[in-house]
């Protein structure tokens, strides 16, 4: 074995050697995910000889998308900077699933009416058109406050339903109103050659659903697609990274159904499940060694944890007996 991957545990290196087709990585709290994912991508670069610029890897924070790309430099012994190169081959492209899919539409965005140039609306932003819409259109926001309508659309979006299909599934005097609001949003943000975050995702769904040419560019590019905290995706996040696996399979998405935090945003964990469905090969590995925690502490988690019936369950141990009670 290379010298470089002992530092993994028999567990991890099933993780970073199954290289070939789709691969679910159950990653359990403090059991060395990140490390994993990392190596992996390094495993690729060193070993397989993969150039990284077929590589992507793909996370939530931009803190999270640094700590991967730090990592992987140095393990492949690469300079700091993004444009780099390791024996005249750049990096991988690490970072949040906004940031990539942003310079996504600012490449070929034009082919479905996004200006190069356009400009991204934050929430102070959303909620001023929001409120001009109102205006205009005689509505209260005491009844139609903007934050309760931007959480609507947003759902909406997240979920890939469009201002034209919101209008289908409005039920009642409050949604009908907010689908009026949602149309002439979207058109507001179109004539200020605007986008939303939500449309970062929507909108680079939407440019290769309908630009097969594009589509298939990407999809020849990326022949590996790595993804972390998988139970944190979303319909567009989840749909993306369908997409752009297409060609090679080469999906790895690490999670944990029972990490999920961003429901707010529309994060469905049951993505992990639906993995199985549409990659009927797919490669399970799960790794429950846990590097931070005393087991008295995971027997606590592990006792409140086992009783949800929605999805599997890992069963975290440590070599680190005992500990304080909780």
């Amino acid at each position: 074995m290379t010298d470089w991957l002992k530092d993994l545990n028999k567990e991890q290196l099933a993780a970073v050697t199954a290289t070939d087709g789709p691969v679910l990585i159950l990653a359990g709290a403090g059991s060395g995910k990140t490390r994993a994912l990392t190596y992996r991508a390094a495993y690729l670069i060193l070993e397989k000889q993969v150039d990284p610029e077929r590589i992507l890897l793909l996370t939530f924070t931009n803190k999270a998308g640094g700590e991967m790309k730090r990592r992987v430099e140095k393990l492949i012994n690469a300079p700091v900077p993004e444009q780099s190169t390791v024996q005249g081959r750049a990096l991988p492209w690490a970072g949040t699933f906004h940031s990539w899919c942003a310079r996504m539409l600012r490449r070929e965005g034009r082919a479905i009416g996004i200006d190069p140039d356009y400009v991204i609306y934050d929430e102070s932003d959303q909620e001023m058109l929001v409120k001009q819409i109102l205006k205009e259109k005689n509505l209260s926001t005491s009844e139609f406050k903007p934050r309760s309508v931007l959480a609507t659309i947003s759902g909406a979006k997240n979920e890939l339903v469009g201002a034209l299909e919101y209008r289908q599934y409005a039920r009642g005097q409050w949604q009908e109103r907010v689908a009026e609001i949602y149309l002439a949003y979207q058109k507001a943000l179109k004539e200020i050659k605007a986008v939303d975050f939500d449309d970062l995702l929507g909108e680079t769904v939407r440019l290769l659903r309908q630009q097969p040419q594009v589509a298939a560019k990407y999809q020849n590019q990326y022949q590996y697609v790595l993804v972390d905290e998988y139970q944190d995706t979303n319909q567009a996040q989840y749909v993306l990274t369908k997409i752009l696996s297409g060609r090679w399979r080469n999906l790895c998405a690490v999670g944990d159904f029972s990490q999920s935090i961003y429901r707010w945003r529309g994060a469905d964990f049951r993505n992990l499940q639906r993995l199985k469905d549409d990659f009927p090969d797919l490669k399970i590995i799960s790794l429950e060694r846990n590097y931070r925690s005393t087991q008295m502490i995971l027997d606590a988690a592990q006792a409140v944890i086992a009783r949800n019936t929605a999805h599997p369950i890992l069963k975290l141990w440590t070599e680190r007996n005992g500990g304080d009670k909780v």
